[in-house]
């Protein structure tokens, strides 16, 4: 182990050779002179040699601080640098993590806008279904699938997950036309396993006893099971905002317009003590107000809050 002295008393010995004076090296550390003073005592104790010779009420360096004096200051510039290195980087490199679904289907498209409006900030996206543990700076904020405010993070309501049977415009002109909620329990189903599929019959299909759907495809994602949809291999159950794209192209239609919204919604989180960072706040205040522009008129009602009654 490095045998050092108390680093507060060598940073007191560093101001005070720099000024050659205790009442200004107090005056830059926010000091006492007695306390800088004090330090000076504790310092040459431990030292056993003294580093300054008083004269009346001035100060001088003994042979002893004149040779360290300037090793000390070079080694305080060094890591001075060192910090300052760190501390510029975190300032300008904004890492998000955000769910695949969301990420790829969501935010890629639109992240492009956020960075021509802050160029001085690098973007990073840390894309995984997994729980990234902000609080240790694996990422500076994050976006999460959960019913309500994330517990000890401030937390951003961006918009919920409604849910509704999509499938391929080619697929559906290959069965017979879906008149009812029940017809689509005849058509070929992706993932029938899923929940969503769950939640939407029940809300759909009232009274409608169990049905067990032919053997089928599982995937365990979203984004798969949509684009499996496109391919036309069967009806997807899936959250129409995070297929705007291939709705707007026609790749992707309703089979019927009943939708019900899952439990969860989508959160922007991060750590309470970065709230006042500049970059969290920017980001902050483009990604709501591009949610709500992005949902429009909001048919699905996913500017809802989850456990709030629609407008």
């Amino acid at each position: 182990m490095r045998r050092l002295p108390p680093l507060a008393a060598v940073r007191v010995f560093e101001a005070a050779a720099r000024h050659g004076n205790f009442t200004r090296a107090a005056e830059e550390l926010g000091m006492t002179q007695a306390a800088v003073s004090y330090q000076m005592k504790l310092l040459e104790e431990r030292l056993g040699a003294p580093l300054f010779a008083r004269s009346g009420r001035g100060i001088a360096l003994t042979d002893h601080g004149r040779r360290i004096a300037p090793q000390v200051t070079s080694a305080f510039d060094t890591m001075g640098e060192a910090f300052g290195s760190v501390r510029a980087e975190s300032e300008g490199v904004l890492t998000i993590s955000a769910p695949r679904t969301f990420a790829t289907n969501w935010l890629a498209a639109r992240i492009g806008s956020f960075q021509m409006a802050r160029p001085e900030l690098a973007v990073r996206m840390h894309v995984g279904d997994e729980i990234v543990d902000l609080a240790a700076g694996d990422a500076d904020m994050g976006i999460r699938g959960a019913p309500a405010p994330w517990p000890g993070l401030e937390s951003h309501f961006v918009m919920g997950m409604p849910v509704m049977p999509m499938a391929s415009p080619a697929l559906l002109a290959a069965h017979p036309p879906v008149l009812e909620a029940a017809d689509v329990l005849k058509l070929p189903r992706l993932s029938p396993d899923d929940d969503w599929w769950d939640l939407w019959i029940e809300s759909a299909v009232a009274g409608m006893p169990e049905s067990r759907s032919a053997p089928s495809i599982r995937f365990e994602s979203q984004i798969l099971d949509g684009s499996a949809a496109i391919a036309g291999h069967g009806v997807a159950i899936l959250s129409p905002p995070m297929w705007q794209t291939a709705i707007d192209a026609g790749q992707l239609v309703e089979v019927h317009p009943h939708f019900v919204n899952y439990r969860n919604g989508f959160w922007l989180v991060y750590p309470e003590n970065k709230r006042g960072l500049a970059k969290i706040r920017a980001f902050r205040e483009w990604l709501l107000p591009e949610a709500r522009l992005a949902l429009g008129n909001d048919p699905y009602g996913a500017l809802v809050p989850p456990g709030q009654p629609s407008k």
